[in-house]
């Protein structure tokens, strides 16, 4: 009964927020591949040394992506990447402010932790089924259950993150007369931004998690591929596609843990 009020109600909210998410995500997708394949490598494998300064793994960023286009898994890479980047800005926009209300405030991190506690312990896949009663088959519904799935990290180590600012450096900025803005903005969330990025690292580890589970609803990308090796029992298929999802992980995952602050030299 709640879930067909909310529907008849709330339907074209629904279909407004769908229709943003949708957008910004073929939006992604069309500039990504407006870069010829080979080039956007080259770009991506330039980004990988300009956040570590480790040629390793600007090599392995280069030849892994290379290794994906001639296996012909390019466009679908594309499409997963901008599923998995959709998903964690909105994580980011949302769980950031969320995690900071949880560090300024105890009442507000007693009732967000066991909110928390809920969707990292719900199964993904039940994440789906709201998804599609409230933005039907798609991409959408993909990308709202990946932000559900992968928005927790981000909230608990903002939190965190804010909360282990030592006392003294708090107690420094008050006594010089910081408002609460000053001393969040200028102490603590710069203080903050290694354990922040750990969690964003993080959500987008779980995000990349749920491409397979977001095909099932229709989103497109290697999660598709995926599907069809399981249903069609084709190892190879199967393997070359959860190849292609491992480099891209591993990609994101070593690009995303360098930009921590300090990590560049």
């Amino acid at each position: 009964m709640f879930v067909e009020f909310l529907n008849d109600k709330l339907l074209g909210f629904f279909t407004w927020i769908g229709n943003i998410i949708e957008t910004f995500n073929d939006v992604l997708v069309n500039l990504m591949l407006l870069i010829p394949a080979v080039i956007f490598a080259v770009i991506v494998a330039g980004l990988a040394y300009w956040v570590s300064r480790k040629w390793g793994l600007t090599i392995f960023t280069l030849i892994g992506l290379l290794l994906i286009i001639n296996l012909g898994y390019w466009e679908q890479t594309i499409d997963t990447l901008a599923l998995v980047l959709t998903a964690v800005i909105i994580s980011i926009i949302l769980g950031i402010p969320l995690g900071i209300w949880s560090s300024q405030s105890d009442r507000a991190s007693g009732i967000i932790s066991p909110v928390l506690d809920f969707m990292q312990t719900m199964p993904a896949f039940v994440y789906l089924i709201p998804s599609i009663l409230f933005f039907g088959i798609g991409v959408v519904p993909g990308i709202i259950a990946s932000v559900i799935f992968a928005m927790p990290p981000t909230i608990r180590l903002t939190n965190l993150g804010i909360r282990q600012v030592p006392e003294d450096l708090v107690e420094a900025a008050n006594a010089f007369g910081s408002t609460t803005s000053q001393k969040l903005f200028k102490v603590q969330l710069p203080l903050a931004m290694g354990t922040i990025m750990a969690g964003i690292n993080q959500s987008i580890m779980l995000a990349l998690s749920m491409v397979v589970i977001a095909s099932l609803v229709g989103a497109p990308g290697l999660g598709v591929e995926v599907y069809r090796a399981v249903q069609r029992i084709e190892v190879g298929l199967g393997f070359e596609s959860g190849l292609a999802i491992v480099i891209l992980a591993i990609i994101l995952d070593r690009i995303t843990q360098n930009l921590k602050p300090g990590n560049r030299r």
